[in-house]
């Protein structure tokens, strides 16, 4: 534990809009999540930064205060966008979770106990399949779809203790993903906990990822608000000039919060 401690440390981090966010190599960024998963007394909950997310953070000091607590990660080409306005440089990698969490897995080549919550039934049972698929020598148990009823916690979170689970992927949508993460999941639940949104969605098949060369442009938010224009105009029709002006109050130094 002392040595991912140390490695922590000295990994090199960028204040984005008041939250300390990693810049890691995706080598490095491997490497470290891979220790958690290895090391029996290890504990961190890790999130995923992108300027949908800055833009909730701003309004919602819950989560604020959640991100404070968590190993936060970039997310799109915003962040990068923000970073060489407010710190110079753009961040060493783009280590989205859609893309980031299967390459987690693939790097680790011991079996591990992998844990999934969240999402609809049909979904959650998809994404098992598919990364059944993705990584045989894994071991994919699903806990729970994201529509259970308060009272079934207590069973779900002692479930999840028996399961001695290695890495849990919680997929509930932020804010809410990570608020839940940071009220009931300890050490006791997993080694290293990831908030990972939409992915099951993707990783089932339900929602289809952007063609290669539009996510090597960097432009596959085009490619789901043409996919899902009702549900995400909001997000980004209105969502970046909103994170742009955040940039540029950051920027010159008048913080919202």
């Amino acid at each position: 534990m002392n040595l991912i401690a140390a490695a922590e440390k000295l990994a090199r981090k960028k204040n984005m809009f008041g939250v300390d966010v990693f810049d890691l190599s995706w080598a490095s960024a491997l490497s470290l999540m891979a220790q958690y998963a290895a090391t029996h007394d290890a504990h961190a909950k890790v999130s995923f930064l992108n300027a949908n997310n800055v833009n909730i953070l701003l309004q919602d000091d819950a989560y604020f205060e959640v991100l404070a607590h968590h190993l936060v990660l970039p997310d799109g080409i915003g962040m990068d966008m923000a970073a060489k306005l407010l710190d110079g440089d753009a961040f060493a990698a783009n280590l989205n979770g859609t893309d980031f969490i299967p390459a987690l897995l693939t790097y680790m080549e011991t079996p591990r106990r992998i844990g999934l919550l969240g999402a609809k039934p049909g979904v959650l049972a998809g994404a098992i399949a598919n990364f059944r698929k993705h990584t045989p020598w894994h071991q994919f148990i699903p806990v729970a779809d994201g529509y259970f009823d308060a009272d079934e916690l207590p069973v779900i979170l002692e479930r999840l203790k028996e399961a001695d689970i290695d890495i849990l992927l919680v997929a509930m949508g932020t804010p809410l993903q990570e608020k839940w993460i940071e009220e009931h999941i300890n050490q006791s639940h997993a080694r290293l906990v990831f908030g990972v949104g939409a992915l099951f969605d993707f990783v089932s098949g339900t929602v289809p990822r952007a063609p290669v060369w539009m996510r090597k442009l960097r432009c596959e938010w085009l490619y789901r608000l043409a996919l899902e224009p009702t549900r995400l105009w909001r997000r980004y029709i209105i969502g970046i000039p909103v994170f742009l002006s955040h940039v540029l109050r950051f920027k010159w130094r008048k913080p919202a919060r």
